[in-house]
C-alpha cells in the first residue's frame, strides 16, 4: 500500500491493455460450497474519515532515528510519535486509522506465529520492549479513533538482498522463527521480493491463523487486506507451475485457478473473523480497476491493467457473495485522468455495492497532492485543493459511498499538502 512499492503497479495499471480479452472470461469460477457469511448488522454510523498508517520501510512510522536509539529511548520516541500522530488525526476529524501490523513476514504485535518486525528495532525477531498494536489501540480508543489492523497477506520480505536473507535465516534459533526458515517450500520470489505461494492450502490456513491471533487477542475494530495478492512482474514472475500441477485439477487456466485461490483466502478469513468476533469489520483495499469495459461488459469505462487479471483478485465477486463488510478501492487518479477517471470509477463501485450490504470507502491519493505531474497536473493547482474538494464532495454526495480513506498518514505533515490538509480539517472537523 505504499507509494514506494506501488509505483510499478500504477504504471502497469495505466498502461495500454491488450486487444484480446483473457481466456478466463469464458471460464466460470467453481461455486462456493457454503452459503455467504453473515455480515456485521447495520447500525447507525458516521461516515468513514480514515487514513492508512504505513510501517513497511518505515514510510510513516516508526521514526527512522528511533531505531538506533538505546532501548528505553527507542520506546519513548516511538510511543511519543504515535501519540503525536493520533492527536493530529483527532484535530483533523479523522475517525479511523488503518495500522499496518503485518508489513511482510513480521509482526507489530506480540505474536506467537510471526517474529517481531525489524521496522521497530532494525533486527527481525528483536523484542521492541512494548507492544505497538496494544499501545496504539489504547491511545486511539481514548481519542475516539477506531483502529483497523492492516495486513499484507503474502509478502515475506520487500527484497531478496543477501543481508535480508541472512536476517531471515538467523531467526531459526528464535521463537517464533520466520516462515522463511520454517516452511521453505511455501516461499517463492516475485517482483524481486519473497512471497508466499497463494496456491498452497497450508499457506492460506497459516495466514488465517495470523488474522485469528490478532482478532482473538486485541480489541481491533476491523481487519483489512491490501491489494497485494498475486504480485509479479514480467522480469520477476511468480513461478507456481508446480503448485498448479499439484492443486489445479479441474481448472481450464492457471488464471482461473489463481483467482479461486484468492477467493478461498477471502472466504476463509471472513468466516474466521465472524466466528471469533462478529463485531469486527473485514475489508479489502484493492487496486481501483476491477476490469475494463473493453474486456468485460460488467467492467468500468477505463483502460489498462486490472486487479482481476493482474492480482487475480475478483473483488467484484467478493462483494456480490457477501464475503466483506467493506471494500476500499484505491482510486488514485484525478477527474481529468481519461484512462481511469475518479468519478467514473467511484460511480462504478457505487453501482457494485448498491445491491449488497457491503460498505464502500474510497481510497484517495493524498500522496499525489502538490506533486508536479505532466499526466495529472490537477494535483498541483491551488495546492491540490480543487481536485481534492471535487473528490470528497462526490464521495459525500453518493448515498452508496460511506466515506473516504487517505493514502497515507505521513503526507499529512508534508509541506506540499498543507493547503489540502487545512481544507480537510475545515470540512471534517466541523462535522464532529
Amino acid at each position: 500500500m505504499t507509494a514506494l512499492l506501488r509505483t510499478g503497479a500504477l504504471a502497469l495499471l495505466l498502461a495500454g491493455c491488450a486487444g484480446t480479452p483473457p481466456k478466463s472470461l469464458v471460464t466460470p469460477l467453481p461455486p462456493v460450497a457454503k452459503p455467504p457469511v453473515t455480515l456485521t448488522p447495520d447500525a447507525p454510523r458516521e461516515p468513514m474519515r480514515g487514513v492508512w498508517l504505513t510501517t513497511v520501510s518505515r514510510l510513516d512510522w516508526p521514526p527512522v532515528t528511533s531505531v538506533t536509539a538505546a532501548p528505553a529511548e527507542r520506546v519513548r520516541l516511538q510511543q511519543a510519535s504515535l501519540i503525536a500522530r493520533l492527536d493530529q488525526l483527532k484535530q483533523l476529524g479523522i475517525n479511523t486509522v488503518f495500522f499496518q501490523v503485518k508489513p511482510d513476514g513480521t509482526a507489530l504485535w506480540s505474536s506467537k506465529i510471526l517474529p517481531w518486525s525489524d521496522t521497530l528495532t532494525g533486527h527481525i525477531g528483536e523484542n521492541p520492549g512494548y507492544d505497538p498494536l496494544a499501545f496504539l489501540l489504547k491511545e486511539a480508543h481514548q481519542r475516539g479513533i477506531k483502529v483497523h489492523a492492516w495486513f499484507n497477506p503474502y509478502r515475506v520480505s520487500t527484497n531478496v538482498k543477501p543481508g535480508t536473507l541472512r536476517e531471515l535465516q538467523r531467526t531459526l534459533t528464535q521463537q517464533p522463527a520466520s516462515v522463511y526458515v520454517l516452511h521453505p517450500g511455501w516461499i517463492r520470489t516475485a517482483s524481486d521480493r519473497l512471497v508466499l505461494d497463494p496456491g498452497i492450502p497450508d499457506v492460506r490456513d497459516w495466514i488465517t491463523s495470523i488474522v485469528a491471533e490478532v482478532v482473538s487477542h486485541y480489541a481491533v475494530d476491523g481487519v483489512q487486506f491490501d491489494d497485494y495478492f498475486y504480485t509479479e512482474t514480467a522480469a520477476s514472475p511468480l513461478n507456481d507451475n508446480a503448485t498448479f500441477r499439484q492443486y489445479g485439477a479441474g481448472f481450464a487456466t492457471k488464471a482461473d485457478w489463481r483467482r479461486n485461490n484468492t477467493l478461498q483466502l477471502i472466504e476463509q478469513v471472513s468466516r474466521t473473523v465472524k466466528k471469533l468476533r462478529p463485531d469486527v469489520a473485514f475489508g479489502v483495499s484493492p487496486a481501483g480497476v476491477w476490469r475494463n469495459l473493453s474486456h468485460d461488459p460488467a467492467g468500468s469505462d477505463t483502460r489498462g491493467a486490472a486487479a482481476y487479471d493482474e492480482a487475480y483478485a475478483d473483488t467484484r465477486l467478493w462483494v456480490q457473495r457477501g464475503l466483506l463488510d467493506y471494500i476500499a478501492p484505491q482510486l488514485y487518479w484525478p477527474f481529468a485522468r481519461a484512462a481511469a477517471r475518479y468519478d467514473v470509477l467511484t460511480r462504478w463501485w457505487a453501482d457494485v455495492v448498491r445491491p449488497t450490504p457491503v460498505r464502500l470507502y474510497i481510497g484517495v491519493a493524498l500522496y499525489k497532492v502538490g506533486v508536479a505531474s505532466k499526466m495529472e497536473p490537477d494535483w498541483t493547482r491551488q495546492g491540490g485543493v480543487p481536485e481534492l474538494k471535487k473528490q470528497i464532495e462526490l464521495n459525500e454526495s453518493l448515498p452508496d459511498v460511506d466515506g473516504t480513506i487517505l493514502f497515507r498518514e505521513g503526507y499529512l505533515s508534508q509541506p506540499q499538502t498543507q493547503e489540502a490538509v487545512r481544507y480537510l480539517q475545515q470540512r471534517w472537523k466541523s462535522r464532529d
